[in-house]
């Protein structure tokens, strides 16, 4: 069984604070790593002009400055369309994995909630909607019905009576 230490919150803090002030080291140290590159390809790319001279060499310097920027606009225009075209692809390719996978229904969750509150909630606050069904019924009152007890007698008295029928029918 390994025990497991555990940290104090003031520790926690302190290492926490520690890390974040070396990544904002970290992040400063790559800001003048960034600006030292700019600064070498400036001046590798494009040295300084030579400004001293006569009016028709400076023209000739701003024709050659205008030409090197329209080779960059042209080449950036060219790159941004093809980036442009790669994103629509991407998105195609995106929506034809979608329709390939087919869309899955979430499971359903089970949900306890009664008739009532089911409807305010398709409803709305405004309507009441009362789902008591029985409620909107009519009260009905049952009516016993008194069978004659004389009929359901005794058995034997029953038999007495037949007996004495038949003896009717045989003097006749």
């Amino acid at each position: 069984m390994s025990e497991v230490k555990k940290m104090t919150s003031s520790r926690r803090h302190h290492l926490k604070s520690l890390m974040l002030q070396i990544a904002a080291d970290w992040i400063e140290q790559e800001k003048k790593e960034v600006e030292l590159a700019k600064e070498a390809y400036m001046a590798e790319n494009c040295p300084s002009p030579d400004l001293s001279g006569d009016q028709a060499a400076l023209m000739e310097i701003c024709k050659k400055l205008q030409q090197a920027i329209d080779k960059i606009d042209e080449a950036r225009y060219d790159t941004e369309a093809k980036v442009q075209k790669a994103d629509t692809e991407i998105d195609d390719l995106k929506l034809k994995v979608v329709e390939l996978a087919g869309v899955k229904k979430p499971a359903l969750k089970k949900v306890r909630m009664s008739a009532d509150a089911m409807l305010q909630a398709l409803l709305g606050g405004k309507h009441k909607v009362n789902m008591d069904l029985r409620a909107n019924l009519k009260q009905v009152k049952k009516e016993v019905k008194e069978e004659p007890t004389e009929a359901v007698g005794d058995w034997r008295k029953n038999i007495e009576d037949k007996a004495d029928r038949k003896k009717m029918f045989e003097t006749s």
